[in-house]
């Protein structure tokens, strides 16, 4: 079984590769073979984690300095590994932002009717521009191989259904106050569905497919009081472990999976099945 699942010579580019989730993707596709290509804006981290690959696994990483929200930086980057790897076998469109909003005692500056305007660019800039842009580039560089390879897009269980907001309710301030999951994310992860379509189709001629995974919420020191609720929502009672999207992950970009295509994937301990 594991030969099914192999990703051996296989050079897999994953964006926003230092940040929680990217961290195990990078993990999981090295342990199955696989040869990551780390991009990150964080250079500390995304360096060191290429290297932890490296001495681990033998697995012929290489970490990048990126802003995909740049498209010279994207080509620039896309040339160099070309350079270096000769092909580009798959890419994972995982970078994402998380910003923090300053409230004020006025404003809650994550409810949709104070939302700044200069936020949702940013956060779409992320989300959604940088996947286009490396789908644009890494998903050209897998058209041309003569097997093609396959595009992996993270999206989220929040990408099919809406947020629940009273997860996020405070206890003795007004409704005007109340924090609440930004508009911005909902947007963002429907979108990457989207996109898992469209490019599902436009490559397929050259054997480049694409699919999603809409994960659902990652246990990482939450407040007891908000696990307990949300715990509430979910069939399986708990929030994932960080590595329990390896197993997906990788079925996806091996050829296990090669007649998977335009698939969302929820992949959410039931959520989004009640």
């Amino acid at each position: 079984m594991q030969k099914l699942f192999d990703l051996s010579d296989k050079v897999i580019v994953i964006t926003g590769a230092a940040g929680l989730l990217g961290k195990q993707h990078s993990i999981a596709i090295a342990r199955s073979g696989g040869s990551p290509i780390l991009l990150d804006i964080n250079k500390d981290e995304v360096h060191k984690l290429s290297e932890k690959l490296n001495n681990d696994f033998d697995c012929n990483s290489s970490s990048y300095v990126l802003d995909i929200t740049d498209e010279k930086q994207v080509k620039n980057v896309s040339l160099k590994i070309m350079n270096k790897y000769n092909r580009v076998d798959g890419l994972v469109n995982n970078a994402a932002i998380n910003p923090k909003i300053e409230n004020n005692d006025k404003k809650n500056f994550s409810r949709l009717e104070n939302f700044p305007l200069q936020a949702w660019i940013d956060d779409i800039a992320v989300g959604l521009t940088g996947s286009f842009l490396c789908s644009k580039y890494f998903g050209a560089l897998i058209s041309k191989n003569t097997n093609g390879g396959s595009i992996v897009n993270i999206s989220s269980d929040l990408g099919i259904m809406a947020p629940d907001q009273r997860l996020y309710k405070v206890p003795g301030i007004s409704d005007e106050l109340q924090p609440v999951k930004p508009v911005t994310y909902s947007v963002i992860k429907s979108g990457l569905i989207g996109l898992t379509r469209y490019l599902s189709t436009y490559w397929i001629d050259k054997n480049v497919r694409c699919n999603a995974i809409c994960p659902g919420g990652v246990e990482n020191n939450q407040p007891s009081d908000f696990l307990c609720e949300v715990e509430k929502r979910i069939p399986m009672g708990r929030l994932a472990n960080a590595d329990e999207y390896q197993g997906t992950l990788i079925w996806m970009l091996s050829k296990e999976s090669s007649y998977l295509n335009g698939a969302i994937i929820p992949v959410d301990g039931g959520r989004t099945a009640w």
